[in-house]
């Protein structure tokens, strides 16, 4: 499967593995992906945003009301061919099926 052209959506959540987001980051921008990240406030404990933002050359979103993005809970998940959690931890993931499932009923 080529990554040329993909819009993608990269989360990237707190832990010490965060660090290995940003070798994802270089290497799916190398396969040519267009690549978007957003962070949270733990991963930027463990690698700065001015790293991602140098290697995607975009903006990093570091809260979902980040006022440097126009409306990123939105913009940031339009037109997404692939959204990637990394580091995924099983805390995370239960979360975000859970608050998924949550939103889906609320709307």
């Amino acid at each position: 499967m080529s990554l040329q052209g993909k819009h993608i959506l990269l989360g990237v959540t707190g832990g010490i593995a965060a660090y290995k987001a940003c070798e994802l980051l270089r290497l799916l921008v190398k396969a040519g992906a267009d690549v978007e990240v957003m962070m949270t406030k733990a991963a930027a404990q463990f690698v700065g945003p001015l790293t991602f933002e140098t290697l995607s050359g975009k903006p990093v979103a570091e809260d979902m009301w980040d006022p440097k993005m126009r409306l990123p809970h939105i913009s940031l998940r339009k037109n997404k061919d692939l959204i990637v959690i990394a580091p995924a931890t099983a805390n995370n993931i239960i979360n975000n099926s859970y608050y998924s499932v949550l939103s889906m009923l609320n709307t």
